[in-house]
């Protein structure tokens, strides 16, 4: 078995705890979706957001999905001028046979600007 990493990121429309809630585990059900995933597989999440989301921790939204055993860690972005706002993004360390050419990346709505290069 191997440890691959999974990128993903969404943006919000608005700063309530609810809504980023509900984009966060949206983003981490499709990541788990797309790559034959469950919880079991996580070995860690990393979580960041841009300066300007304040309302909840990003990772409260794995908590709410039943990842509870998971070692989860939230950080904040750095503030570059021109980029994205209300942006939360995601790098889970993972147990998988997926090769790392098969990994999907998941870059939803807006956010899928971010990684043209890998987003799916």
């Amino acid at each position: 078995m191997a440890v691959r990493a999974v990128r993903g990121a969404v943006q919000l429309e608005r700063d309530e705890a609810a809504h980023m809630d509900e984009q966060v585990g949206a983003l981490l059900t499709t990541v788990l979706e797309r790559n034959g995933l469950t919880a079991d597989d996580l070995i860690s999440v990393w979580f960041t957001a841009t300066p300007d989301l304040h309302s909840d921790f990003p990772a409260a939204a794995a908590r709410k999905l039943g990842i509870v055993d998971v070692p989860l860690i939230c950080a904040q972005e750095l503030d570059i001028e021109g980029a994205m706002p209300r942006v939360v993004r995601i790098l889970a360390h993972i147990e998988t046979e997926r090769p790392r050419a098969d990994i999907a990346h998941v870059y939803l709505g807006a956010a899928a600007a971010l990684r043209k290069d890998i987003a799916q």
